[in-house]
């Protein structure tokens, strides 16, 4: 076997690899994106067949939110604090951008924490933070709930659309051979997660985000595949641990209860999000500015879905570069930083 230190022994054990074929899903849109920019696609044996997934969390967030985030600012008059890329996502209505034009208050903060002192510095305004990320970014989320506790403030609330992963890692499980897992993630929640998908037979590896640590992983798993047997390698040591961060679950855990949750393209996957426990309902974007359910749903002939699912590539839909295009997005994956379409895209569309 091919040593995993020697990167260009990996390089050319990726290139002539002349087994079965294999399917690698790399969950992680921040993986998308550096495997394209380090051009690792394209010297891949084209037995390798690399599958973009659903991890990037604004792809995954459903239109339904964006359009109950556009309520509150336009209906209720709530300055909506969101990151940058969530501004431009179309829902099935319009987009927070298009509500910041017609008068609504949508102001782009770097952090949860920023939002709730602005909520703290501005007390005749109803604050609300969009919510939406996985488990790297959950726990700030929830600290900033626990500041606006101890700063005694009554005007902010969360609009959550957290995702957890394991529900989406079994969810998608079929359409891979492989994981490649998101290294960010496991530094949260460990490793014990992947072990037991190995047992169920599902295999992955864990893989970090320089050149060098994606080009390991994948060696590793396409070197582990070729055996014929379930695996699950944490090629990211340097970072995670079996343990992951103990104090960032238990404050999730604090303030946070499961449940199910809508997956753009995807569909319901049971207890694969969170929400605020019953006890911090003050402090639910949903309860507290009686938000109703939103239940239009527009059809525009994006194919987000396949393409968070595996079953195409973003170039295979019939939209991509034509009518959507970062400019002018028609779903999500087009409008994200981390989104399969938008790397598709600013590399030229290669396979």
């Amino acid at each position: 076997m091919t040593s995993i230190t020697d990167t260009s022994e990996l390089r050319k054990y990726l290139e002539t690899y002349d087994g079965p074929e294999v399917r690698i899903m790399e969950v992680c849109g921040t993986h998308t994106h550096e495997i394209f920019r380090q051009g690792i696609r394209n010297f891949l044996s084209p037995k390798i067949n690399l599958i973009s997934g659903p991890g990037c969390p604004v792809c995954v967030t459903p239109a339904s939110y964006i359009d109950e985030a556009v309520y509150l600012a336009l209906e209720k008059g709530c300055t909506i604090t969101t990151f940058g890329d969530l501004v431009r996502v179309p829902g099935n209505v319009k987009s927070l951008q298009q509500a910041r034009a017609e008068g609504g208050k949508v102001k782009v903060v770097y952090s949860p924490i920023d939002a709730e002192k602005y909520a703290k510095d501005h007390p005749e305004e109803q604050v609300v933070f969009l919510s939406v990320g996985f488990e790297t970014t959950t726990p700030s989320d929830v600290i900033s709930v626990q500041n606006a506790i101890r700063d005694k403030i009554d005007n902010f609330a969360l609009l959550t659309a957290n995702k957890t992963m394991p529900g989406a890692y079994e969810a998608m499980a079929s359409s891979t051979d492989a994981y490649l897992y998101p290294g960010h993630v496991h530094a949260i929640i460990g490793t014990q997660l992947c072990k037991d998908m190995a047992e169920r037979g599902v295999s992955g590896t864990i893989a970090g985000f320089t050149g060098e640590e994606l080009l390991t992983a994948l060696g590793i798993t396409v070197m582990k595949l070729a055996e014929g047997k379930p695996f699950f390698v944490n090629a990211y040591p340097r970072v995670v641990t079996d343990a992951g961060s103990p104090a960032a679950c238990a404050i999730v855990d604090k303030y946070l209860k499961p449940c199910d949750a809508e997956w753009r393209g995807i569909g319901m996957i049971p207890d694969s999000g969170v929400e605020l426990k019953d006890e911090y309902a003050a402090y639910d974007a949903r309860k507290k500015h009686s938000i109703p359910k939103m239940e239009y749903e527009k059809k525009t002939g994006c194919k987000c879905g396949n393409v968070l699912q595996g079953q195409i590539k973003p170039n295979q839909c019939p939209l991509f570069g034509k009518v959507c295009n970062p400019d002018h997005p028609v779903g999500a994956c087009m409008v994200s930083d981390e989104g399969a379409c938008s790397a598709f895209y600013m590399y030229g569309g290669q396979s």
